[in-house]
């Protein structure tokens, strides 16, 4: 529609001043309006992008429309492909006057030569080649001046002008290939068709029409699949986009956040501000304050749209907003006719997870407890999201201790090859042969000797090292059973025979020291931490440094992890983070992945601010502790039988028991930030008020209890009312708020998928509760007009408690 003149206008403008992004509009996007194939302005621009023409510095942003500024403007009254400056300037309408003017941004002037060949591609070459005009007679005429051109050229290499690839190239080969597309048949001269075949199959131009789509913006979410945030985001985004296409360019991101206070909305956008200050700048008078700014993109908010409502602009400049209630009963309905609640989309990851990690021929104790219920939790949210967990138990099943472990079953146990040892307590095992090795001098020794021997792979200090492993893993399957944790064990024994081609590969990089003693260690180069990483000891032997950095590496580059979580306690976060310094330095990991995370949590402490301890001073067995949950939680529904008190009978009880007193335990831990401290206390994680599973698992009771009167005494069954059309209304405050909490359950997993702390989930599930008892309280259910929607609406809470409590681990009941 433009002549390349009007480029003159952009060109003139831009050559003033420092490269600066521009905007690109093209109305019909990918495919041309008017031929078959591509769209031959953005075929050129992509192969001009794709070339080293232009040097650093020329931006190119998608938008959907002209800036607000330039909205009035001849040029964007075309339906060609259309570039304009940032902050509003005027621009440059089709393919030639675009390179053109991004050429000059760049600072690449067209010579008199280059502007004659784009003249006649416009003038003659799209008009009878692709559009047609002329008929058959026009196109032979125009390809025999193609020829005479082409000829002239005297091409010495596969350029029009020079030893470089140009402007003119660019346009002519883009034009003539979509030529060819429109009319197969096309008989172009020998000279043009060598040229031709010899730049159209280069990276350059072959792979051109595969970027378009890439000028073009993004086709518009739809919310009713996003979270709730992401939903309201994209309501203001494609706002943003009508309104201010280079708000990008600018710098500005966009900018929705919950509301503080209630009171004023549920949502606000606040770019407003932030969009002023830039224009006071690159268009100075263009708006007087930024309420003005804040008007322009409210008023690109879609009417239409499913999920904004009353908007405004208050105080400085910020958008304020309600959520439809339409849109909160619709995403309510989806969960009780599927009855689940969807997770967020996310793209497929294979995750490690390294957690619980006891070690062989010791019982786990409480300082297991945290690591192994919280890598539990973390596992089942990823998994949820759709990611590939390896749930590893990185067990302590290597290490100089086995030799004093082989001996001690050797002497107590002398027939252990014919009668398996029944050892029932590992803990005082342990302790029997460690006091026998540091009193008995030649224990020791042969101890020592035992270590070199199974190292070496001798058969029956590996048969014995077999033997307490196996009774080992019996023991920890009774509190894994206890918590309904999976893992699958990959313990430091898998990594020995590996360290030492790790240890070359440092060496080969000239990354290791050699320290007094002959003990090899990587310095980390970021200073951060006051010792290396030991990687050999100067006896030879490896440690918890090189064990971990095998390990590392064969998830890394064997496994092909995406991440890689560790869930230790606090004290080990220098070494892990040592650890993922080291495998920067070795290019096992880059900026852009695979991530690394350690999740480091706080001490479980006794009613005396100490570590968490028997009376008698010896550390707590964990199965001795869940136990005793258990066992008080039982005494206390048997207590609320007796008063009357319980919806379960007798024959119920220990089921109910188990389900409440390892879900009391577990919530305990995971309510908070892992990295704290806690103190310990049956009492307090029993309890059926506050925030403890108790109370939740009570207040899920109640909505089970709630659907079920409705259908035993009123004949309202949810069932029946999904299959009969039944939706939910929200009309009252409290079940606006029900719902609205239903919906951030999805805006709470995106946020717990980044730090992985189920504490977000808990915090979530409590905020929910609460709101529930505020609806029941509020808001007759039974026998109520409102009693169809209202019962659905209990079932879609309970679903959503229910999905909560399986990603933490906690068994729900029905009924307690």
């Amino acid at each position: 529609v433009f002549s390349t003149h009007f480029a003159l206008v952009l060109i003139s403008i831009i050559t003033a001043m420092a490269p600066v992004p521009v905007v690109l509009v093209a109305p019909h996007g990918a495919s041309s309006p008017i031929h078959p194939g591509p769209c031959l302005s953005l075929l050129k621009l992509s192969t001009l992008l794709r070339s080293k023409i232009l040097p650093d510095g020329a931006t190119v942003t998608p938008a959907k429309s002209a800036p607000a500024a330039t909205a009035a403007s001849v040029l964007a009254l075309t339906s060609s492909p259309v570039a304009h400056l940032s902050g509003g300037a005027a621009g440059g309408g089709g393919g030639n006057a675009i390179i053109l003017a991004l050429a000059a941004c760049g600072g690449v002037a067209a010579v008199p030569a280059e502007e004659e060949w784009l003249e006649f591609e416009e003038a003659c070459l799209v008009p009878t080649l692709i559009l047609g005009e002329g008929g058959k007679k026009a196109t032979a005429a125009t390809c025999k001046e193609l020829e005479a051109r082409v000829g002239a050229e005297n091409l010495a290499g596969r350029f029009l002008l020079g030893g470089a690839l140009g402007l003119a190239d660019v346009v002519l080969v883009c034009t003539l290939t979509v030529a060819k597309t429109v009319d197969p048949s096309l008989s172009l001269g020998p000279a043009t068709e060598s040229y031709l075949s010899g730049l159209s199959k280069s990276a350059v131009f072959a792979g051109a029409e595969g970027d378009i789509p890439g000028l073009l913006p993004p086709p518009p979410a739809d919310p009713s699949t996003l979270p709730l945030t992401d939903a309201v985001s994209a309501v203001f985004a494609a706002a943003l986009e009508d309104a201010f296409p280079q708000a990008n360019s600018l710098g500005i991101a966009l900018d929705v956040k919950r509301c503080s206070n209630f009171k004023f909305g549920d949502y606000q956008c606040n770019n407003a501000m932030g969009l002023f200050q830039k224009f006071k700048t690159s268009n100075p008078g263009a708006y007087t304050k930024p309420h003005d700014v804040a008007n322009v993109i409210l008023g690109c908010v879609a009417k239409d749209n499913i999920v904004l409502d009353q908007l405004k602009v208050t105080g400085p400049g910020f958008i304020m907003c309600r959520i439809r209630g339409s849109f909160l009963s619709s995403r309510a309905d989806a969960i009780v006719k599927s009855g689940k609640v969807a997770p967020p989309k996310s793209e497929k990851r294979r995750v490690i997870v390294d957690f619980s990690s006891p070690n062989i021929a010791k019982e786990m104790h409480v300082g297991h407890l945290r690591s192994t219920i919280i890598g539990e939790s973390v596992c089942r949210i990823l998994e949820y999201c759709g990611h590939d967990v390896d749930r590893v138990n990185h067990v302590g099943d290597w290490g100089t201790q086995f030799g004093m472990l082989i001996q001690y079953l050797k002497e107590e146990f002398p027939n252990f090859e014919n009668d398996q040892p029944n050892i029932t307590d590992l803990t005082q095992f342990y302790k029997n042969a460690k006091m026998r090795f540091d009193e008995n001098a030649d224990f020791k020794k042969t101890a020592q000797l035992n270590v070199v021997a199974l190292q070496s792979g001798d058969v029956a200090c590996k048969k014995i090292w077999q033997i307490l492993c196996d009774i080992s893993r019996k023991e920890f399957k009774k509190v894994y059973n206890r918590l309904d944790v999976k893992v699958e064990e990959c313990g430091e024994s898998f990594y020995n025979d590996k360290i030492s081609d790790v240890i070359k590969e440092f060496e080969s990089k000239k990354l290791i020291s050699i320290e007094e003693g002959g003990a090899k260690c990587i310095f980390l180069p970021s200073k951060k931490f006051p010792i290396p990483l030991m990687v050999q000891k100067s006896d030879g032997g490896f440690g918890y440094d090189s064990t971990d950095m095998a390990a590392l590496k064969y998830r890394l580059c064997k496994l092909k992890a995406d991440r890689v979580v560790y869930i230790t306690d606090y004290s080990q976060a220098n070494h892990f983070h040592m650890c993922f310094e080291a495998a920067e330095m070795m290019g096992w990991v880059t900026p852009d992945g695979p991530r690394l995370d350690h999740i480091g949590f706080g001490t479980v402490q006794g009613e005396d601010g100490k570590r968490f301890k028997t009376r008698s001073g010896d550390t707590v067995r964990l199965v001795d502790l869940l136990d005793e949950a258990v066992k008080r939680m039982k005494e206390r529904l048997l207590e609320r039988i007796s008063a009357g008190s319980a919806s379960i009978t007798v024959e119920e009880v220990d089921v109910t028991a188990a389900a409440c007193g390892y879900g009391a335990v577990k919530y305990f831990d995971l309510h908070r930030n892992p990295t704290s401290n806690y103190c310990f206390s049956y009492d307090r994680m029993l309890d059926d008020r506050g925030n403890t599973a108790i109370y939740l698992l009570y207040a899920h009771a109640r909505l089970v209890s709630i659907c079920a009167k409705a259908k035993e005494r009123h004949g309202a069954d949810v069932d029946k009312l999904i299959a009969a059309g039944e939706k939910i209304v929200v009309d009252h405050p409290s079940e606006r708020n029900l719902v609205f909490h239903l919906e951030m359950f999805s805006d709470h997993i995106v946020t717990t998928l980044d730090d992985l702390f189920p504490y977000h989930i808990c915090e979530y599930l409590y905020l929910t509760s609460k709101a529930t008892s505020d609806f029941i309280t509020k808001c007759k259910v039974l026998g109520s007009p409102e009693m169809n929607s209202r019962i659905m609406l209990c079932q879609a809470t309970a679903i959503v408690m229910r999905q909560c409590f399986d990603l933490l681990g906690i068994q729900y009941v029905m009924r307690i």
